[in-house]
């Protein structure tokens, strides 16, 4: 249980408490920050308060929520595709499809499961739900992810992820015709206020920047590398989706009618670097899953 605060600024006066609790910690929902209060985990000013109390500048807000109870997750005879393994780091690519770590409604056949079967030993830092792991991408997204072996080097790699110092490439299918070859999108990323399952660009959002290119055209669709310069929840696919062209078959944020593909058609194609032992920089790439190559292959028919 650790105790958090924050400050209310100018720009938040008026804001409900449960709405500004959600929207300070990116992993919770407005029901949830109202659990919170109504289980007295929350002081404004010292005193506890009502879900519908209205902040004003200058108000501190603390919050001190105990710690989750630990699950135990079961080690699984689960294939894993592995490209680089030595006693500081594994990489890995996790097949479209498979959830990185458990959760309440995923306790098995994740990636850590098959991790804790592989390893006989990963980083602590994260807790026992998500030994090793440093990074995540999402459960339909594919590619690569980089695993800690111990705690040294999972400290030294996410610090060079807070840096942005790792190289991180994704491929991706989108929809519409984007019609310059290169772009940035620099835009804030937050919780979207309609809908607390989905994420948005939203003003007072975390700083994201993802950096694009156009590697190839087709009637209706657009293949493109994107370039991650920060690491913000679904970051590819709201920015993408902002920007008028969402990554084809996302059901969360793509158009109904779209193509049939499972999922969104993103691949984490490259990763990039320093090894937290030797210092030497390592650079990793994995091809196209067969199904988001076919799916190509037909566009290109059509063109």
């Amino acid at each position: 249980m650790t105790e958090q605060s924050h400050q209310v600024e100018a720009n938040e006066k008026g804001l409900r408490i449960d709405k500004l609790l959600a929207k300070i910690n990116d992993d919770a929902s407005r029901s949830q920050a109202q659990q919170w209060i109504e289980n007295d985990y929350v002081m404004v000013n010292g005193e506890h308060i009502k879900s519908n109390f209205k902040c004003q500048p200058g108000d501190v807000i603390t919050w001190n929520i105990p710690d989750p109870k630990p699950l135990k997750v079961e080690a699984e005879n689960i294939p894993l595709h592995i490209l680089y393994e030595d006693s500081d780091v594994l990489i890995v690519s996790k097949p479209k499809g498979m959830v990185v770590h458990p959760s309440a409604g995923h306790m098995s056949g994740t990636l850590v499961n098959a991790l804790l079967y592989h390893c006989q030993d990963l980083s602590g830092i994260n807790g026992t739900i998500r030994p090793g792991i440093v990074h995540r991408i999402d459960k339909d997204t594919s590619g690569l992810l980089v695993v800690a072996k111990n705690d040294h080097a999972h400290a030294l790699l996410a610090s060079q992820l807070k840096d942005k110092k790792v190289e991180r490439k994704y491929l991706a299918l989108v929809h519409g015709s984007i019609s310059h070859e290169y772009g940035t999108i620099d835009a804030p990323i937050g919780r979207d206020p309609k809908d607390r399952q989905k994420m948005a660009v939203v003003e007072g959002g975390r700083a994201a920047v993802t950096h694009f290119e156009v590697k190839e055209k087709f009637d209706g669709f657009t293949f493109v590398q994107c370039v991650l310069e920060t690491g913000r929840t679904h970051q590819i696919r709201v920015h993408m989706h902002y920007i008028g062209h969402p990554i084809a078959g996302d059901p969360k944020y793509g158009p109904r009618k779209t193509l049939d593909l499972e999922g969104q058609a993103l691949h984490a194609s490259t990763l990039g670097f320093t090894h937290p032992a030797t210092g030497e920089w390592m650079s990793f790439h994995e091809k196209l899953p067969a199904t988001l190559e076919e799916e190509l292959d037909n566009l290109r028919k059509m063109c």
